[in-house]
């Protein structure tokens, strides 16, 4: 009985595209005792691992909190399986507002001591006397009220590239440091002012506003279903949005486009920015926002020390990174010293620096290929990129994609290579490979075979 994960990431990923269905990509959350979560988990994965559904869920005896993604066409079997589960029929599923097929390439499931980090002693407060839930319309109304104030519930992070304006966006990089500063920060103002609240699909506010009832505040409101809902219902009724820039997300796509406001800058240079990248050193892996030209020109690094990382060899990277462990480090702030224009808590802009681009729709192209190496080596003076075969075999004439996250996605017909020193027309699994390239390769970049 399968419980756990069989495929890599970049066979997922290769799966996903043979396939040619379109994804979703949805979250939800229920607060609901779970006497054996353990069990529960087992079950989920059973039901779900047939219908390919991946994405990031804890469980916990609270309850589910669920971001996942799965085929267009298998989404009603997936809601039909949800209403099996008393608490959960007929839950509220907020749909992305933008999708990518790869935003999840793993179906992981953990049991956790809780769905949310809150640092919190739950047996102090009821978690379900939570605060008034208010529709788009009814949030927008209070936002204009002068006894309300809006407080963003996220992450610097998150905040930082798109929130509603006027919000206190704190300048934390855990939910659970959040709640002791807005207590202090709003303690005279618990009787004469509306404490609302809002975070990316309620979740958060779910908790915090039955923490803040409980420590006497008492006109609590928070955003019913958080930023996605709220965007999805100003597109439905026609109304303005009040949030401005992007909402940040955790999967592969770090974020979807609410306006086209765009209120931060690239970290590095200071130029209108809020893509927010990894550090390509996997011995840092900082989370920040970098723009184009600087993600070619630092190979998609933070900060000189990571660029001169990633030039030496795999081995020496890995001994490098032996002993690390990064967790919640990667989130932090100002780690690197080039990170000259981070802006947080009350420095995050509630003025449009520029507009984002207009993105021409168009139908997505898909590539059918074979994950058949990686890249192993780049030698500069003779423009020559070295490979490992790790599957199938590579002959004169296959036509080569190579994709990484700084070199991209980089398409070659292989006209003449060196298998293992010597020049040959086809390499097998574990040979070494030698081919003459017009850009530069990264190690840990990937080498299909493109078929079809």
């Amino acid at each position: 009985m399968q419980l756990f994960n069989t495929l890599s990431a970049e066979e997922r990923a290769e799966l996903i595209d043979q396939s040619g269905k379109q994804r979703l990509t949805l979250s939800f959350y229920a607060y609901a005792p779970i006497n054996d979560p353990k069990q529960f988990r087992d079950s989920l994965f059973l039901a779900w691992n047939p219908l390919v559904v991946l994405g990031r869920i804890y469980v916990a005896n609270e309850g589910i909190n669920a971001q996942l993604s799965l085929p267009a066409d298998h989404f009603y079997e997936f809601k039909d399986h949800l209403d099996t589960i008393p608490f959960l029929k007929g839950i509220r599923l907020n749909v992305a507002v933008e999708h990518d097929d790869h935003s999840f390439l793993k179906l992981t499931i953990k049991v956790r001591d809780k769905i949310v980090a809150d640092g919190l002693n739950d047996d102090t407060f009821d978690v379900m006397d939570g605060g008034t839930h208010l529709g788009a319309n009814d949030f927008n109304k209070m936002l204009e009220d002068p006894n309300t104030i809006v407080v963003d519930m996220r992450n610097h992070y998150e905040s930082e590239i798109g929130h509603f304006r006027s919000a206190i966006t704190p300048d934390v990089d855990t939910f659970r440091e959040s709640l002791p500063i807005i207590e202090n920060q709003l303690a005279d103002h618990k009787e004469d002012k509306n404490l609302l609240m809002y975070c990316t699909g309620g979740i958060r506010c779910e908790k915090a506003s039955a923490f803040f009832k409980h420590k006497g505040f008492k006109n609590v409101f928070q955003l019913e279903g958080g930023i996605i809902e709220y965007t999805r219902q100003v597109k439905a009724e026609g109304l303005e949005s009040k949030f401005i820039g992007k909402n940040f997300v955790f999967d592969a796509r770090l974020g979807e486009r609410i306006t086209d406001d765009i209120v931060s800058q690239c970290h590095q240079c200071g130029k209108p920015c809020d893509n927010h990248t990894n550090c390509a050193n996997e011995a840092c892996h900082l989370l920040f926002i970098q723009c184009d030209e600087c993600k070619e020109a630092s190979d998609n690094c933070c900060s000189a020390a990571c660029q001169d990382v990633m030039h030496l060899s795999e081995e020496e990277q890995k001994a490098l990174r032996r002993g690390t462990m990064n967790g919640n480090m990667i989130f932090k702030k100002g780690k690197s010293d080039r990170l000259k224009f981070k802006k947080s808590g009350e420095g995050v802009s509630d003025v449009s620096l520029a507009s984002a681009p207009k993105v021409k729709s168009a139908a997505k192209v898909k590539i059918k290929k074979i994950l058949i190496g990686k890249g192993e080596h780049y030698y500069p003076k003779a423009e020559v990129g070295q490979f490992i075969i790790e599957n199938d075999e590579l002959n004169i004439g296959d036509k080569l994609l190579i994709s990484g996250p700084s070199t991209g996605e980089e398409q070659i017909v292989v006209e003449k290579m060196f298998v293992n020193g010597k020049e040959n027309t086809v390499a097998v699994k574990g040979d070494k490979v030698t081919i003459n390239l017009p850009f530069r390769i990264r190690l840990s970049d990937k080498l299909f075979k493109i078929v079809g």
